[in-house]
């Protein structure tokens, strides 16, 4: 259980790190918005931000 919460932990910091270096402020605040939108199940957020984020990610 604890082996999970660390691994899934450090790849969160890794990607955030990831889209801040590479994509800028705004890819790092959409892997954010999808983040809380698959937290508080909201699947609109999270869709639109993963769409949007996959969007910057392929013109990067």
């Amino acid at each position: 259980m604890y082996r999970l919460q660390l691994i899934t932990t450090f790849g969160e910091l890794l990607l955030s790190l990831l889209a801040e270096t590479g994509l800028g402020v705004a890819g790092l605040l959409l892997l954010l918005l999808t983040g809380v939108g698959i937290r508080t199940r909201r699947e609109g957020l999270a869709v639109t931000a993963a769409v949007l984020l996959t969007m910057l990610m392929l013109q990067a």
